[in-house]
């Protein structure tokens, strides 16, 4: 990614004034110097034969590809203990094309509002008794891109398969093909989101730039979202599958995404840059698509998230106010029902800590024995290139 940012250079900044911001342009700097000189670095050496090298310090930015892995780990160590000994659901929540526009120019309203309205319709339909009649608990992880990297805003949920019963005495399983109906979860979906943006218009917090200005009079926006009640909203769900360590394999999958890593980069060549995507309208077909640079970087800029908003959240008894009361209480209930088959520790391999790089030389351990700022690297001459650490 940072030599597509280094190819297109200023002159993109240039040519992309009409839309750009500071933000973008933060973007695109943390990326083109990560790992390199101008963020600092260390120097290792290794506790075996001797051998040295110099590593460079990463930029840290959630958008960036190559920051992520660490983040993963941690977050889902820290998920770890929290996942119940039993089966888990995973749901989506999907906006209609119609919103991207609006979407686009009133992020943190229309994401905040994406959040709210998947978790409240999940809770008030799984308490409704002629479906779960119970309390239930969930993660839920915010997307806005699709494989050709357009705008795709949509929430993934990892939910147990159950929850707690209205007076708190037991736990409620659900049947083990089936969790919710996906149709009335689309209509009540539909219906508290449309009724957040009714709410938010007569407060005057949305924002209608270009295209979009005509909505700004009342009559307008009106007939615009009757359009949208004319069909149903995408809700998709999986049957429950098995413990918690799928639920963590399910949770990797989607909590530390950017729009695109670097691993589905196929090339750079004469202004086109190529990646590799998964035609869901056919099987999952696995294909190449190629974009003029410009149009690469925008679409991937498309994606950055509204300063300090948070994109992994926890609803039902999962929620930040309930945890330590409830989850315990889940754990109980579960440990001392006949639901106790599923494994209560996870099968999935979490290293404890970030491991230490291993020498390249005899395969010993990395240690830190050196730190230095950008100014004291860029005053040195570049290391040889068979002395970098890999």
């Amino acid at each position: 990614m940072a030599d597509i940012v280094r190819y297109a250079g200023q002159g993109f900044l240039e040519r992309s004034r009409r839309w750009i911001n500071g933000q973008h342009e933060k973007v695109l700097t943390a990326i083109l110097r990560c790992r390199t000189a101008a963020l600092g670095g260390h120097r290792d050496r290794c506790s075996g034969c001797g051998h040295s090298a110099i590593s460079y310090n990463s930029c840290r930015n959630r958008h960036c590809p190559k920051c992520q892995g660490n983040a993963r780990i941690r977050w889902l160590r820290q998920r770890e203990r929290e996942l119940l000994p039993t089966r888990y659901v995973h749901a989506v929540f999907t906006l209609p094309r119609e919103l991207a526009p609006l979407a686009l120019q009133n992020k943190r309203l229309i994401y905040g509002l994406l959040f709210r309205t998947s978790a409240a319709t999940l809770l008030e339909v799984a308490r409704d008794p002629r479906h779960l009649g119970a309390e239930i608990g969930f993660f839920s992880v915010l997307h806005t891109w699709d494989q050709r990297l357009q705008h795709h805003p949509h929430v993934h949920c990892v939910i147990a398969a159950g929850g707690l019963a209205p007076d708190h005495s037991r736990w409620i399983s659900s049947r083990r093909t089936f969790f919710l109906p996906v149709k009335v979860l689309g209509r009540v979906f539909r219906g508290k989101f449309i009724a957040g943006l009714k709410t938010a218009f007569h407060q005057g917090k949305l924002e209608f730039h270009g295209h979009l200005a005509s909505l700004s009079e009342p009559r307008s926006f009106a007939a615009w979202l009757r359009v949208l009640f004319r069909h149903d909203w995408v809700v998709y769900s999986k049957r429950p599958f098995g413990g918690p360590e799928h639920a963590l394999r399910y949770l990797g999958a989607y909590t530390h995404r950017v729009g695109i890593s670097n691993s589905r980069l196929v090339a750079l060549s004469e202004g086109q840059v190529s990646f590799r995507w998964r035609d869901s309208a056919h099987g999952n077909r696995k294909l190449v698509m190629s974009l003029p640079v410009d149009e690469f970087l925008r679409r991937f800029l498309l994606h950055l998230l509204p300063r300090g908003f948070v994109r992994i959240r926890n609803f039902g008894f999962l929620a930040n106010r309930q945890r330590a009361t409830l989850l315990p209480l889940c754990f109980s209930l579960l440990q001392s029902s006949e639901h106790r088959s599923a494994p209560a520790s996870s099968s999935l391999q979490l290293p404890r800590s970030t491991p230490l790089p291993k020498c390249p030389l005899c395969n010993g351990t990395m240690y830190v024995v050196e730190r230095f700022t950008p100014a004291q690297l860029l005053l040195r001459s570049p290391p040889q290139a068979d002395r970098r650490a890999a």
